[in-house]
């Protein structure tokens, strides 16, 4: 398996609509993330994971990786809990915006590009991390994960951000804006092509290698996302 998007030769600078991934693409958060994943897991008396678990963490919903170490759904449920209180109170915090992406969404709003954001994390936190980081007020739309769990795969956060902000989900829709997808991790990839949307992968995030398969961009840097997108 290679690691080289698929060929395209459209650029991406005209879509009107970009969607960004928040953590390891606009935010390096992965010491909050895997802090407060070990909390949880030592609140429900589970082991220390794998390693490689622990370097994947950082993208997929919580909960699907609490059952991928071997929790039971109760247990899971609890360490998510555990989890949740730990990252609201502390572990949000240790998180930065990689260097050059708060400039880059900041001219990209300038430029009067359509910005919103669609990320597995708790759609409340998010809020709370982008309004931190002076970020919130460039994205028309914050799309998150419910804390119910009714929306939390990427294609469902995706899905509402696309309705909130009036675009169809439907890839056959000839008046459908031009979007496209900016993230770091597989899912990223999937979710954006369940409704034709291309992805422009990021390589200064959390992937494994052959994550960007599917990609129709893969960036090594801030600057190559920027004249990408022809910011």
């Amino acid at each position: 398996m290679t690691d080289q998007p698929d060929p395209r030769p459209d650029p991406a600078a005209p879509s009107t609509v970009v969607l960004f991934d928040l953590d390891g693409t606009i935010t390096d958060s992965f010491t909050g993330i895997v802090n407060s994943f070990r909390h949880a897991l030592a609140a429900v008396g589970a082991p220390e994971p794998d390693p490689d678990v622990v370097r994947g963490i950082a993208g997929p919903p919580m909960l699907d990786t609490l059952h991928l170490v071997g929790l039971d759904e109760d247990t899971a449920t609890a360490a998510l809990s555990a989890y949740r209180a730990r990252y609201t109170d502390t572990g949000w915090r240790e998180n930065a915006v990689f260097d050059g992406m708060a400039d880059l969404v900041g001219d990209l709003h300038a430029k009067g590009r359509r910005l919103a954001v669609a990320t597995s994390k708790n759609e409340d936190t998010a809020q709370v991390i982008l309004q931190h980081f002076g970020l919130a007020e460039n994205f028309e739309v914050i799309a998150g994960s419910t804390p119910d769990g009714s929306r939390r795969a990427k294609a469902d956060v995706i899905a509402s951000a696309l309705t909130r902000l009036g675009i169809s989900t439907d890839p056959e829709d000839p008046d459908r804006d031009d979007v496209v997808m900016i993230g770091d991790r597989h899912h990223d990839v999937t979710g954006a092509a369940h409704f034709g949307i291309p992805t422009v992968f990021v390589k200064w995030g959390y992937s494994e290698p052959g994550e960007s398969v599917g990609a129709t961009w893969v960036v090594d840097s801030v600057e190559e996302l920027r004249r990408l997108l022809g910011a």
